[in-house]
């Protein structure tokens, strides 16, 4: 089964996909597509989500390399986030075909956390226009093999209906 976790910044949408990994069967590997650098402000926020994590839970930082880690991690995974791979990328250009086939190549349970990046304002910047829509398109096509969609806001769950469905 592939969940999908969409939320905007702040929205709740990690804590949601990780209570959704805690009840899966086996140790669960929890994917990081974020290397926070240098920045302190980010290296609490990745601490924070650490700290939440079950011990028995491992991490595995995949990077750009997400589709082919994703492929050779057994069991359980918790992929965070999306925005992070998009934006890391050379040119914000990632391969969503092998990461949909790797998603449903998969034989144990995958919940995959992404931005929502819709619903913002219009990017002032060329560079945020690009981010926007290279994960907005990024967003569809995971969205597209997903068997649950959900869009968390303020921490609250919507499950998204596929497309043609009322």
């Amino acid at each position: 089964m592939i969940t999908l976790v969409l939320g905007g910044a702040r929205s709740g949408k990690s804590e949601v996909a990780e209570r959704i990994a805690a009840r899966l069967a086996g140790p669960v590997t929890y994917l990081a597509t974020l290397v926070p650098g240098d920045d302190p402000d980010l290296a609490a926020r990745i601490e924070a989500h650490r700290a939440r994590r079950p011990a028995g839970w491992r991490t595995v930082e995949a990077g750009a390399e997400l589709p082919a880690v994703l492929r050779s991690v057994p069991g359980p995974v918790l992929v965070d986030a999306l925005g992070p791979w998009v934006a890391a990328s050379p040119g914000m250009i990632v391969d969503a075909a092998a990461l949909c086939a790797a998603l449903t190549g998969r034989a144990a349970d995958t919940v995959v956390v992404s931005e929502e990046v819709g619903l913002g304002v219009h990017p002032a910047t060329e560079n945020g226009r690009r981010f926007r829509d290279a994960l907005g398109t990024l967003d569809q096509s995971v969205a597209g093999v997903a068997d649950e969609a959900l869009l968390v806001v303020a921490g609250r769950i919507l499950r998204l209906d596929p497309p043609g469905v009322r």
